[in-house]
């Protein structure tokens, strides 16, 4: 036990609804992870994506628990990240179940390609990480993958930026300099 816990709080708590608006403060990349194997293929679309460590190479995605692809990533035990570039929000629509038009997560509307490893891997994508399932951890409504990289790929595109529910892109605010 800590001193914060005798604390009493200040102010009443945080309903989802604040606590979602105040985190549309944040800018994230946007991701889609992807499986496959025996637990099924999948692909969903997520902003819950964090470096753990460069030594060894290990990255998190926070995925809801309710979203099949948790079970298949468990099950498969491998997966791949594809930080979408600017021109790929259809993929972001798409792999998050709201596509403009046509199916949601359907592979077949843009191009991938089956790694060495199996792994479903986006073209054009400002990069692509293919992971080892190092460990699982249960956190509120998610479930949380840490993977051990074992492929990291990065192209000349420029990142997928989202914040307060709209995509964008990176700027230099000083000329680059």
């Amino acid at each position: 036990m800590n001193a914060w816990n005798n604390l009493e709080p200040k102010a009443p708590p945080v309903t989802p609804d604040d606590f979602v608006r105040a985190m549309g403060a944040a800018a994230t990349s946007v991701s889609v992870v992807t499986t496959a194997g025996l637990g099924g293929r999948f692909g969903l679309t997520v902003s819950a994506l964090s470096s753990v460590s460069a030594e060894p190479p290990l990255l998190l995605v926070c995925v809801n628990r309710k979203n099949p692809s948790v079970s298949a990533i468990t099950q498969n035990g491998r997966f791949a990240v594809n930080i979408l570039a600017t021109h790929q929000q259809d993929v972001a629509r798409v792999f998050s179940g709201r596509p403009l038009d046509g199916q949601p997560y359907d592979f077949a509307r843009h191009s991938w390609i089956d790694s060495e490893n199996g792994l479903p891997l986006l073209q054009g994508a400002a990069a692509n990480f293919e992971c080892e399932t190092e460990t699982i951890h249960d956190a509120g409504t998610h479930r949380i993958f840490i993977g051990r990289v074992f492929t990291a790929i990065r192209s000349e595109s420029a990142p997928l930026i989202y914040s307060n529910r709209n995509f964008g892109r990176m700027a230099d605010l000083d000329g680059g300099k």
